[in-house]
Formats: structure tokens, C-alpha cells, sequence
């Protein structure tokens, strides 16, 4: 099916969104069980924290593999297996009696919600040319944008029914990502080898599916380089897609990530600690709710708006604009909460939260115009392991930060890095042969 005609491709648009959306439970409906499930199994602050650094560990790590396995076979096996470790970690969690058991729960299930946000991220790139970045943000929204509904019902039944809760939760996201793995296709005219059909759906055609006359998929750029080292430009020629250790010979690919460490690090710095930041500046544990859920919703919506306008202002342009507009708004919270302007405050951090989030959506679709779609997924997996490094800094690094300078100097120095992160991602420009 070639992407450039086929008008199923916004169904497919629809079906990665339902899928991003199940795999974001993970990360923003934990802050709605950690507390229930410390109850149940006796266990620390520390430790729960220890539940969702795993979380992320598992859930980055993996995406490289499904990535190179995604491209190379399409996504059917691999949303069928993310289905299965999602449904186990919310089960898991909903009976586990001890803590290793509870940390093993949610590792699985982060597994399971990396390797469908690989899929899903990356489905736009693979059927967009045009209108690419309104796809991928209406894709990448969906990540935050399900969890802000599916967490009213979550905190409303987790204290009176936690197992049953669990188990429901657990059993949706698996049965999504089910009748996905029955919906979802790649086009048989991506630029790139492998990626134009999945596996099954050329065993039913004959092989037919092969429509590029490429022949092997590892032979690249017409030499026997598994990674086609020969030329990592990019190119709509299935013959120049590359893989991610030729990218990562490029200055790109490494800008890509800084940025990425940088947004990983200094967003869950803002998402983990938005109620203590809250009430460390002296406002009201109402204000501290509002903000909460302001983040959700305004990560959701710069995802989509932006995003979108990216398409006609240009990719790179937006996401160093968003990203110095998000260290400014930043910055901006900090001065106003500190004077007692709790209006103001929430609005700064919503703003923040909008201009942080773009990138998400903008990055996938550089990485593909750079790189070669064909394999998108494993050269942009490669470049979201950033968010483990990034996971420590709005973890543990915050933690230091905010115990030794206070929050107001801490989130400070959290906007002066997104200001330098977005003024990186101006220089980003597109791979030529020689890089």
C-alpha cells in the first residue's frame, strides 16, 4: 500500500494514538498508584521511587531492539508482545505481596510500554511526507492526553478495589494494543528497505510485498555494511537509510540527544516534583492539584499545536523556539511563584509544560528526513536512551539540587539548560555525505 495515495493512513494516525496512549498510563498514572501501592506492600518513598526508575530503565532500553525489529518486520508480533508485558505489569502490580515482586511488575510493564511507544511514534514517519509533524503530534499527545482521563477513575476506585482496579487497567491497554496489532501497517513505498511491508503480510502475498527490488535489507548502500556506513546523508533512496552507529558518527545525532538528555531530565524534574515545587514556593496545596493536572493537559497540547505548526514553519526552527520559550516560561513560574502570584504560577508552568513537549513529536520526524525513514525506529530508540540519563537528572540530580541550592535556584538552573538545549537545536541541519 503506497503511503502517498492511501487515504488509511490517518486511521493508522488514529491507531498509534490508542496505542501511545496505553503505553503513557505507565507514566503518568503512577503518581495515582504509588501511594496505594506503598500502603499495600509497606514500602518507602525511596523504594517507590526505585519502581518507577525501573519503569523508565526498561521502558527506554528496549526500544532500540523493537526499533531495529520494527523496521526490519513491521509492527504486528511486536504490538502482540507489548500487549502481553503491559497487561502482566498491571497485573502484577494489582497482586504483588512483596516489593522485589512489585519492581519486577513494573519493569515488565515498561517493557511492554517502550516497545509500543516505539511503534507508535514512529508510524507517522513511516506513512508522512507532508503534514508529518500534525500526525506525530496528534501520535505523541495521546501519551499524556489518555492518562489525563484514565486518572480521575484510577484515584477514585485504587484505595477501595486496588487489585480489581489494577486488572481492569491492565486488561485495557492489552486488549488495545491486541486489535492494533490487527489494524497496523507499514507502506510499501517508505524510503528504505524491510520497512515497506511487516513479515506476515509478504508471506501472504507471495513475497509480493517487496515492492523496492532491494533485495537483502542489511545491504544498504550496495556494499555488504549491515549499517551502511557509506553514506549517511539523508535521502528518499531506500539505498541511504543507515542505521544508528552510522548516525551516530554525525555531530546530529549527538545534538539530538544533549537535547534529549536535557528535556528528559528537566521534564520529570517538572512532572515528579510539581507539587512539592508548588508548595516549596509557599503556594497552596489547591494551586499545587491545579498545577498537576495543567502539566498533563498542556503537554498534550503543544504536542499538537506546535507540532502542527511545524510543518509550515519549519522543524528544527520550532523545536529550538519551543525549547527557549519553555526555559523562559520556566523561569518565569519561578519569579512569580515566589512573589505569591499563584495564577500567574500555574500558567508559567503550563506554558512551560507546552513548549517542552514538541520535540517528542518534531524529533522522530528529523531523525527520519535525516537518517532514511526505513529505519527511523531503531535510529530514533537509539537517540530516546537519552531519557535514561535524563531519568537520573530529574531524579536524583534534582533531589540534590533542591536539597542543596532550593527549589527556587534548582528549577532555575533547570531553565537555563532547556534555554541551551533549544538554542542547540537551531544548529540542526540536515546529514550530508562527509559528515
Amino acid at each position: 500500500m503506497s503511503r502517498q495515495r492511501s487515504m488509511r493512513r490517518w486511521a493508522f494516525v488514529a491507531v498509534g494514538a490508542a496505542i501511545m496512549g496505553g503505553a503513557g498510563t505507565y507514566q503518568f498514572v503512577w503518581s495515582s498508584l504509588s501511594a496505594a501501592v506503598g500502603t499495600r506492600i509497606s514500602a518507602s518513598t525511596t523504594a517507590l521511587g526505585t519502581v518507577f526508575t525501573l519503569f523508565v530503565i526498561t521502558q527506554t532500553l528496549v526500544q532500540l531492539p523493537a526499533g531495529s525489529v520494527r523496521d526490519r518486520y513491521g509492527p504486528r508480533k511486536l504490538l502482540v508482545a507489548a500487549a502481553a508485558l503491559m497487561t502482566a505489569g498491571y497485573v502484577g502490580l494489582g497482586v504483588a505481596p512483596t516489593l522485589p515482586v512489585a519492581y519486577a511488575s513494573y519493569a515488565i510493564g515498561g517493557a511492554g510500554a517502550g516497545i509500543a511507544y516505539t511503534v507508535a511514534v514512529n508510524t507517522p514517519v513511516k506513512w508522512f511526507d507532508e503534514y508529518r509533524g500534525l500526525a506525530t503530534g496528534i501520535v505523541s499527545m495521546a501519551y499524556g492526553g489518555v492518562s489525563f482521563v484514565v486518572i480521575p477513575l484510577v484515584r477514585g476506585s485504587i484505595d477501595a478495589a486496588f487489585t480489581r482496579t489494577l486488572l481492569v487497567l491492565g486488561v485495557a491497554v492489552g486488549v488495545v494494543s491486541l486489535l492494533a496489532a490487527g489494524l497496523l501497517r507499514d507502506p510499501t513505498s517508505v524510503s528504505g528497505p524491510a520497512a515497506g511491508v511487516d513479515a506476515e503480510t509478504a508471506a501472504d502475498s507471495g513475497g509480493a510485498g517487496d515492492s523496492s527490488g532491494l533485495g537483502d535489507p542489511e545491504d544498504l548502500d550496495g556494499s555488504n555494511d549491515p549499517d551502511g556506513a557509506g553514506n549517511p546523508g539523508a535521502s528518499d533512496n531506500a539505498t541511504d537509510a543507515v542505521g544508528w552507529r552510522t548516525a551516530a558518527r554525525t555531530w546530529q545525532f549527538w545534538v539530538f540527544y544533549g537535547v534529549l538528555v536535557i528535556v528528559n531530565g528537566v521534564g520529570l524534574m517538572l512532572i515528579g516534583q510539581s507539587v512539592g515545587f508548588t508548595t516549596g514556593l509557599g503556594l497552596s496545596a489547591a494551586a499545587a492539584t491545579t498545577v498537576a493536572s495543567s502539566i498533563a493537559l498542556a503537554d498534550g497540547a503543544g504536542l499538537l499545536v506546535l507540532a502542527g505548526l511545524s510543518d509550515r514553519l519549519g522543524e528544527e526552527r520550532t523545536a529550538g523556539a519551543s525549547l527557549v520559550l519553555c526555559g523562559l516560561t520556566l523561569a518565569g513560574a519561578v519569579a512569580s511563584g515566589t512573589r505569591g502570584h499563584t495564577s500567574l504560577f500555574v500558567a508559567f508552568v503550563a506554558a512551560a509544560a507546552f513548549f517542552r513537549s514538541p520535540v517528542f513529536a518534531i524529533f522522530p520526524s528529523l531523525v527520519g528526513r535525516y537518517y532514511g525513514e526505513a529505519r527511523s525506529s531503531e535510529n530514533y530508540a537509539a537517540i530516546y536512551t537519552a531519557k535514561v540519563p535524563g531519568g537520573v537528572f530529574g531524579g536524583t540530580v534534582t533531589g540534590a539540587l533542591i536539597a542543596a541550592l532550593g527549589w527556587s535556584t534548582a528549577f532555575y538552573v533547570g531553565a537555563v539548560l532547556v534555554v541551551g538545549a533549544g538554542l542547540s537545536a537551531f544548529a540542526l541541519r540536515p546529514v550530508s555525505t562527509g559528515n
